[in-house]
């Protein structure tokens, strides 16, 4: 039995809406992304973060989700900390309205290539996710989420085949993100009662 885990990884966020507390809305955001992951079936769950924002981690996370420590908010950290797996994604947590099988495409490709990475939709750098099977291959790339690419990972790689892209989805980085909400959709309940909240 292949055992998965998907990690969140709680960095900071680099955008906040007009009049809504910084904190409050990366809380909000981190909420509902690892509310998402807790209904994934045949996947383990954690999350990441770095020693400062601990707090940020055990208010949001669901009882036994483990939650891993890591030097630095980045992807290579986040699969650093794990053990005992056989495969791990690990996720941005300011996606609150990604479909999970989103994330299940993402895992998928591990069965025959060693990392599938999703980007971001939409303009400008930045990746949704990296799954990649365990322990991590060497030539794996420091990759930060919001300044990667899929083709950082294709050009370190002894061939490109070994990375498979899976679809994109958008992360809530700016005005255009968050107007493509659809209020249609279900989840993302604590992003939306923020800014559905009179200021």
């Amino acid at each position: 039995m292949v055992r998965r885990v998907v990690v969140a990884l709680l960095a900071p966020v680099a955008w906040t809406p007009p009049g809504i507390d910084p904190t409050g809305w990366r809380t909000a955001l981190a909420e509902d992304v690892v509310d998402l992951l807790a209904t994934l079936s045949e996947v383990e769950t954690a999350v990441a973060v770095t020693p400062a924002d601990r707090r940020l981690a055990e208010a949001v996370v669901w009882p036994g989700t483990a939650i891993h420590e890591v030097p630095e908010p980045t992807v290579n950290a986040a699969l650093a900390a794990l053990t005992g797996y056989d495969q791990a994604a690990v996720v941005a947590a300011d996606a609150p309205d990604l479909p999970g099988l989103t994330l299940g495409k993402l895992l998928r490709p591990l069965t025959s290539r060693p990392v599938a990475v999703a980007p971001v939709d939409g303009d400008g750098p930045g990746l949704l996710g990296v799954a990649a099977r365990l322990p991590v291959p060497a030539w794996l790339p420091v990759l930060d989420l919001d300044t990667a690419a899929p083709a950082d990972l294709r050009r370190a790689a002894p061939a490109p085949g070994d990375v498979a892209v899976t679809p994109a989805w958008r992360r809530l980085r700016g005005p255009a993100d968050l107007a493509a909400l659809d209020p249609a959709v279900e989840g993302w309940e604590t992003t939306r009662a923020l800014l559905s909240a009179p200021y």
